[in-house]
């Protein structure tokens, strides 16, 4: 999976649009192997961001869970917890 892509399920407040479309354009990014498709593909690019967007949001209604919701501020600190532990700093 791309790395840019982030859980958006059990947030509070919940993900956002822009939040969902910028997931689902990365993975149509990371499937069709092309950052910004050629003026031919365009319209087939732009067609597979807006599905995945609606089948992500649709996902996201309709997921249950029991777990408390997530602080995006902490699991901000924590991923930069695990990526100086992994990457180490600068």
């Amino acid at each position: 999976m791309c790395r840019n892509i982030r859980t958006l399920h059990n947030f509070e407040p919940p993900a956002t649009n822009d939040e969902v479309t910028a997931a689902a354009l990365q993975y149509v990014r990371k499937i069709s192997g092309t950052a910004k498709p050629s003026a031919a593909n365009q319209a087939a690019f732009d067609e597979a961001v807006a599905a995945v967007a609606h089948a992500t949001a649709h996902l996201l209604d309709h997921l249950t869970t029991s777990a408390p919701p997530k602080n995006r501020e902490v699991e901000r600190e924590r991923a930069i917890v695990r990526s100086r532990a992994r990457f180490g700093t600068a």
